[in-house]
């Protein structure tokens, strides 16, 4: 009946709280990692001295015809 539909739903939340609780905690461990590394290593994240331009990075267009 009605009691088992509120059971279900109550558990259903609580399972989808923790996994959404678990998620959040797990992509702050790693952001928090990746911005420690990046603290310490700064000379392998230097933003690069002159910008690409778009011809730069795409090849040369062949037609096979």
């Amino acid at each position: 009946g009605i009691h088992r539909q509120i059971l279900f739903a109550s558990v259903g939340f609580f399972v989808g709280y923790q996994l959404v609780k678990r998620a959040e905690y797990v992509h702050a461990k790693v952001d928090r990692e990746l911005f420690e590394y990046i603290r310490h290593h700064p000379v392998d994240f230097q933003p690069a001295t002159e910008k690409k331009r778009i011809g730069q990075l795409l090849e040369d267009f062949h037609p096979i015809r």
